[in-house]
């Protein structure tokens, strides 16, 4: 934040202003302030409403301007950077549980460095999602079902893709359900319950736009598609990648492809490092949503900011190094930090290109 700071102030901009009035911030100031209802009208096959952002972080902004005397705006960033701090203390439990302390700090800091981790400063939904996600996983993994479903039906009233979290806590119970139905176990309701309520939220704000739209089951997807957003298998994004690698283009969209590659390189190593069932199918979905949907090529590194366990082999792979030759690793971290303040400040700043 120091560095967007210096960079805004040196381009005569007022840094709060761009933390909390960028691109799709402003859409969600709009419902927070006066509800749903604003439609843009560009092309007949380009029309976006506000329909597309899930209800659950202006609904908090809303909250919070009502009890104290914080603009919408200041609203919105109290709720982000909170939310933040939220997550980054359930994705170190989450990485303490599975591999100890050591880790988990790794984790959060790699975490925290990520080259669009500067969106976790901002008025954006990606820190309220991964604070429940992280915390529902943690629930998971310790067999505490209801607070799994609970928080996995809130991930899924934040944001489309918070889908991903009743799925891994689905597919979890699943394969606990089987497991005691083999051993004759008794399936406590504790578990049907927190099953039940995972899909809950994502369910009831996509009915409740199809219902508002005309389209009781098509409707939100409609609306995500005059947006420019649709689930096509990848077509949209090839042709994208390719017209990219044919004729180059601004800075942010082959950063963006070599985020997104990683990312894929990233998830074979959690899956040969065995991770945790729904860790991996948290991820998975994730990863299916990202490269399996099509328009705002540049924003797809921000909708993997909340996959987390993506960074599990890479946070180890740091601790050994740190043991064995600490220099090397600060040398890393140093380099990662740099990486994330600049390339952060340049997006906020400079590239003018939806986040």
């Amino acid at each position: 934040m120091a560095v967007v700071a210096l960079a805004a102030w040196a381009g005569g901009r007022h840094p709060l202003t761009l933390l909390g009035r960028s691109w799709d911030s402003v859409w969600y100031l709009g419902i927070a302030a006066h509800g749903y209802g604003r439609t843009l009208y560009f092309r007949p096959d380009v029309i976006h409403s506000d329909l597309a952002f899930f209800p659950l972080y202006p609904a908090l902004i809303r909250t919070l301007t009502a009890v104290s005397p914080l603009s919408g705006a200041g609203a919105a960033l109290l709720v982000s950077w909170t939310a933040a701090a939220v997550a980054a203390a359930g994705i170190y439990a989450v990485g303490a549980r599975l591999h100890g302390r050591a880790v988990a700090t790794a984790l959060v800091l790699l975490w925290g460095l990520l080259p669009h981790s500067v969106v976790l400063s901002m008025a954006y939904t990606e820190p309220v999602l991964t604070a429940f996600a992280a915390w529902s996983l943690y629930a998971v993994l310790a067999g505490n079902w209801l607070w799994a479903g609970t928080l996995a039906a809130l991930a899924g009233l934040s944001r489309p893709n918070g889908f991903a979290v009743a799925a891994a806590v689905l597919l979890a119970a699943g394969c606990e359900i089987h497991r005691l139905h083999r051993s004759r176990g008794r399936v406590a309701h504790r578990l049907w319950t927190g099953a039940a309520l995972a899909p809950l939220g994502w369910l009831a704000y996509v009915l409740w736009v199809g219902r508002r739209t005309g389209d009781p089951l098509g409707g939100y997807f409609g609306v995500q598609r005059l947006w420019g957003s649709r689930f096509d298998l990848g077509r949209g994004s090839l042709r994208f990648v390719r017209d990219l690698l044919l004729r180059g283009d601004r800075f942010v969209f082959p950063m963006a492809l070599v985020i997104v590659a990683a990312a894929v390189v990233l998830y074979a190593l959690l899956l040969l490092d065995r991770a945790p069932l729904p860790l991996l199918a948290y991820t998975a979905v994730l990863l299916l949503i990202t490269l399996g949907g099509s328009g705002f090529f540049e924003s797809k590194p921000r909708f993997l900011l909340p996959a987390f366990p993506l960074l599990l082999p890479l946070a180890r792979a740091l601790v050994r190094t740190a043991r064995a030759r600490p220099w090397h690793a600060t040398v890393v971290v140093a380099a990662l930090a740099g990486l994330s303040f600049g390339y952060g400040a340049y997006l906020v700043v400079i590239a003018g290109t939806p986040l």
